[in-house]
């Protein structure tokens, strides 16, 4: 597999990204985690999807269209991702609306193992994902820049 593993600058620190073709396929926040490819100069692709982190950024951006490729998880990992996209921009779900929309009503916490592991945060929204009393829950970039993400989204957490 051919990967291009490319960095770039944020209001919520550096974020890193792979990319197997057309595809994201990862997205770290502050961290590389091991990702490996071979470091390129921008693809087009790339440069597109630079540019709509930059708008989201800006708050001209509600909803990313960059392709994605999942390369890893399990089938009930990948329904719970999709089902990210579910969620309005400056809206919060609940972990628990998030199993009942995935089918599995009980399944709370393997919802939050899922979201743990999902692999392009910010494009598959999972800041957005709170807690059913209305604590922030987790996020595995951080629960600092969870915050920072939903107040920019208009959200008073």
């Amino acid at each position: 597999m051919d990967c291009d593993v490319l960095v770039h600058s944020s209001p919520i620190g550096t974020i890193y990204c792979l990319f197997e073709g057309k595809f994201l396929i990862d997205l770290s926040i502050k961290d590389a985690k091991g990702l490996q490819g071979t470091a390129h100069s921008l693809s087009p692709i790339a440069c597109h999807f630079f540019q709509e982190l930059d708008a989201y950024f800006k708050g001209d951006l509600k909803e990313f269209n960059q392709e994605i490729k999942f390369v890893s998880g399990t089938d009930f990992e990948r329904e719970v991702w999709i089902a990210l996209r579910d969620i309005p921009y400056g809206e919060t779900r609940s972990y628990k609306w998030l199993a009942e929309r995935v089918g599995s009503p009980m399944a709370v916490r393997a919802v939050g193992q899922a979201l743990k592991k999902n692999l392009l945060p910010i494009i598959l929204p999972c800041h957005r994902v709170i807690a059913s009393d209305g604590s922030l829950g987790g996020f595995s970039c951080g629960v600092e820049i969870k915050r920072w993400l939903l107040r920019h989204e208009g959200l008073m957490i």
